[in-house]
């Protein structure tokens, strides 16, 4: 059975003398992604000097809005400061889907064709950038252009996987250019 890759978390600063770390979660499934004996890739910072490849979660919990995770190879406050800024890869089999009709993994979406609400096709995902306050999907245009659009469902309201397609709700400026920049 094939298998990916999804990005679930970034190491970011140490919390106590005992190794554990805070982790910016890349995921909508934290509960499941960082769950006792997951092992998940580490891809460290480039020009860092941590050089471990894997980490298994020993132990994870929820501190106010913050998750802290303890790995079996980070045992102590130095080691935590060495991971600092490793990003956190969890390896999933290439036919699931998240538990939320209304999510998606990167791979579903990148590759499906963009159509505005007339069914005119617009572009094709190129790929998704995770911003703060929503994730923006990149949309390549016939014409060469890579344009962003927040994947939001008033943007977006259709996603079809089996149809390999999303519905853009197009405006001047978002996709297709503003009047006065065509030429």
């Amino acid at each position: 059975m094939e298998s990916i890759e999804v990005l679930v978390g970034r190491i970011g600063k140490p919390h106590g003398v005992r190794g554990f770390v805070t982790v910016d979660v890349r995921t909508d499934e934290p509960e499941r992604r960082f769950a006792a004996g997951s092992v998940l890739r580490a891809q460290p910072p480039r020009g860092s000097s941590y050089a471990v490849k894997e980490l298994t979660v020993e132990g994870a919990q929820w501190h106010q809005t913050r998750l802290l995770v303890a790995f079996e190879e980070i045992t102590d406050r130095n080691d935590a400061e060495s991971a600092r800024g490793t990003m956190l890869y969890a390896e999933l089999p290439a036919d699931e889907s998240p538990e939320d009709p209304d999510e998606y993994y990167d791979h579903q979406l990148v590759g499906l064709a963009a159509y505005d609400e007339d069914g005119r096709e617009i572009g094709s995902i190129t790929s998704l950038v995770h911003g703060g306050a929503q994730d923006l999907l990149t949309i390549r245009t016939p014409d060469g252009r890579d344009a962003l659009v927040p994947f939001v469902k008033a943007l977006v309201p259709v996603v079809d996987l089996d149809g390999g397609r999303v519905v853009v709700a197009d405006r001047p400026g978002l996709v297709t250019p503003l009047p006065e920049d065509e030429q």
